[in-house]
């Protein structure tokens, strides 16, 4: 049962909303509901999406061309603010397969489809109240207001968008199911397989997507333990990177400090050598100039120091002087 187990998930590395937008009329539709139109011909829809091939080193959820236009979708449970960048990898793969490198080099200009990337975000985490975008140059370590590489990206909480939802089934169907699963896990207490499970027949009794989850039951089993286990691992790594970050602070804050006092403690020592040579000097009735001759060093580094021994003879109290030089 294990290696059964091992096997599926290793296959389908997809999630749910992945497995639903396979479909090109499943595609079509949120495609129609996202622009406001009616396409009904689903063989005008060339899908695109990244599989994780040989040739490529990224996979993504959904992408397809269509009347010209190239969609990438992406569906996040988790806040992702280097989306821009990953579709940047995304688009770029999908533009490499589409064209050619001989292609490129041709006197007349290629005519390329007009990008779009569309982040559906349905976590629980507070991200975007309706829907937001957010660019590449958002990423730039130096903020410039004409970038010369832009990408944007348009970001729908669907927890929140009702809009959205009311005008595709498809998307509307899969946030119940998703409820469903959220409900049966955070409140029942129940385990990823028996809440999926229970949503799922929930579902079918409802005619909720219920060709899909009849087609590919155990897949979405699979899947959602998977997707489930991989926020969770998301999470405690995010925990303890913060933890690291933090212990990398103190632990920095600490070593700061102990330098400062090694060099404050060195600096005093030589400060007291330094005082107690002079005061031998002027002892002695020597000079400002032959004393800085004899100790290398320059009249007016040892002039201050001077000064303030000069003044506290005949007693030559160090701390003193010490303190004196610190009020200085």
């Amino acid at each position: 049962m294990a290696e059964k187990k091992d096997n599926v998930t290793s296959k389908f590395k997809d999630n749910v909303f992945c497995m639903l937008y396979r479909d090109k009329k499943n595609l079509l539709e949120l495609y129609n509901a996202l622009n406001n139109s009616a396409y009904t011909n689903v063989d005008d829809l060339q899908v695109t999406t990244l599989n994780g091939g040989s040739y490529m080193k990224y996979k993504n959820d959904a992408s397809f061309l269509l009347c010209m236009s190239l969609y990438m979708f992406e569906q996040q449970s988790s806040k992702n603010p280097n989306m821009p960048l990953r579709f940047l990898h995304y688009v770029s793969d999908v533009f490499r397969e589409l064209f050619s490198n001989s292609m490129l080099h041709r006197r007349s200009m290629i005519k390329i489809p007009v990008p779009h990337f569309v982040t559906f975000y349905n976590g629980l985490e507070k991200w975007v109240e309706d829907e937001d975008e957010i660019r590449l140059s958002d990423m730039y370590e130096i903020p410039t207001d004409n970038p010369e590489l832009e990408l944007k990206v348009r970001v729908i909480n669907i927890n929140e968008d009702v809009h959205i939802l009311n005008k595709c089934k498809t998307l509307r169907d899969y946030m119940t199911f998703v409820n469903k699963v959220r409900f049966k896990m955070g409140v029942e207490g129940d385990n990823v397989r028996i809440a999926v499970t229970e949503a799922m027949n929930e579902c079918i009794d409802e005619d909720i997507l219920v060709d899909f989850f009849e087609q590919h039951r155990e897949e979405v089993v699979e899947v959602s333990i998977y997707d489930y286990d991989e926020e969770e691992v998301r999470r405690v790594l995010a925990e303890e990177y913060a933890q690291e970050v933090a212990q990398g602070m103190a632990q920095e804050i600490v070593e700061k400090a102990a330098k400062e006092a090694s060099e404050k403690a060195f600096a005093e020592g030589e400060q007291s050598m330094m005082i107690n040579q002079i005061i031998k000097k002027v002892k002695k009735s020597k000079t400002l100039e032959t004393i800085a001759s004899e100790l290398e060093e320059e009249v007016a580094d040892i002039k201050p120091i001077y000064d303030v021994v000069i003044a506290a003879a005949p007693d030559y109290n160090i701390d003193i002087i010490k303190n004196k030089l610190a009020i200085n």
